[in-house]
């Protein structure tokens, strides 16, 4: 393990070999992108059974096979970043906006490149918490939010490292008073990448807003 280097040189270590594995997963999805759309679970027979002429069987296998390894370690790196995240914050009183939200992109989102698949399709995300309350003139009423928002990325807590625990949420408000948070929303059929910022106001807390775990967590 290296030694003499801070937390945050670390974080940006992570990060980068995060980038550098999303490239690989991207560059995969354009080999299933380029064999009509396969994707990871298109049929790799016709319809009286017998292997597809039309793609390379091979290239596809090999193509899901690595992608499911890259997604992984993937996982994996994300959960990394997230410990040495929460290690971070409470290393310092204030935390570096550009390195957290840098850090918050833990999903697989990635703009449809040429040719190429885009990553939400291999890993969709799902919502973590859902928005039942938004007071007038909140900082969550300013930054966009409305009740029934699905949100799928909160700073740098969403679906990979989310634990059902509302107080997950909490730390990152806590953390980010006064600073830019990244939310991901769903609203109906579309994703919003919206900016909260915690901070005091006329109401109570530090958001305005009231949200619960998803209908199908509770469930469980």
């Amino acid at each position: 393990m290296d030694t003499g280097i801070t937390t945050k040189e670390r974080l940006e270590r992570l990060m980068a070999a995060k980038k550098q594995l999303e490239g690989q997963i991207s560059k995969n999805g354009q080999i299933l992108a380029a064999n009509d759309n396969v994707g990871m679970s298109g049929s790799l027979v016709d319809l009286e059974g017998f292997p597809r002429n039309d793609i390379d069987i091979y290239q596809v296998r090999q193509a899901r096979q690595t992608i499911i390894c890259l997604q992984n370690d993937h996982k994996e790196l994300m959960n990394q970043i997230q410990s040495l995240l929460n290690q971070y914050h409470s290393e310092i009183a204030t935390t570096d906006p550009e390195l957290v939200n840098r850090a918050s992109a833990l999903d697989l989102d990635s703009d449809r490149s040429q040719g190429g698949a885009n990553l939400a399709d291999l890993a969709p995300a799902r919502a973590i918490v859902v928005v039942n309350l938004v007071s007038p003139d909140s900082p969550a009423e300013k930054a966009g939010l409305c009740v029934g928002d699905a949100i799928l990325r909160f700073g740098s807590v969403n679906s990979n490292n989310f634990k059902g625990d509302l107080g997950q949420i909490g730390e990152v408000v806590r953390n980010m008073q006064n600073q830019n948070v990244q939310l991901k929303v769903k609203r109906a059929e579309q994703q919003l990448d919206l900016i909260l910022v915690p901070k005091t106001w006329s109401g109570r807390g530090l958001l305005g807003c009231n949200i619960v775990l998803p209908p199908e967590a509770m469930e469980h």
